[in-house]
């Protein structure tokens, strides 16, 4: 069995986050849960990757916005091409493109926010262990 990974944050926008990175980054819904122990929660991926998102909300709580402007996932696409659509479908999933913190993103990347403040680096580059 390989590894598999899981990337969980809170949110008090569920619906409204679950939206754009199902749009913006092509995922599915693969699992969801309502008022478990007060929380609610959707899982997004798909079939081919080891990891997934989950995304929950707390009943009555309010988590706010990202503790930093350097919270990044980061998704390495090297084709130009499959770049460029994954940039525009982030813009159209409202993420706002956004100037990076770190000014290393900028140079091959962009840098998009989603409604939290969180935020997502679409890279056209390939991953390299240097």
């Amino acid at each position: 069995m390989q590894a598999h990974l899981r990337v969980a944050r809170p949110t008090d926008q569920l619906d409204a986050i679950v939206k754009m990175y199902k749009e913006g980054l092509d995922l599915q819904i693969i699992a969801s849960f309502e008022g478990h122990q007060g929380f609610d929660g959707v899982m997004l991926g798909n079939a081919e990757m080891d990891y997934h998102f989950e995304f929950t909300h707390q009943h009555d709580h309010q988590v706010g916005k990202a503790p930093t402007k350097d919270n990044l996932l980061v998704f390495y696409i090297p084709d130009r091409e499959k770049w460029e659509t994954r940039c525009e479908k982030m813009e159209a999933a409202e993420f706002k493109l956004m100037p990076s913190y770190n000014p290393y993103w900028d140079s091959a990347g962009k840098t998009f926010e989603d409604l939290d403040g969180y935020r997502v680096v679409i890279q056209n580059a390939d991953w390299a262990n240097d």
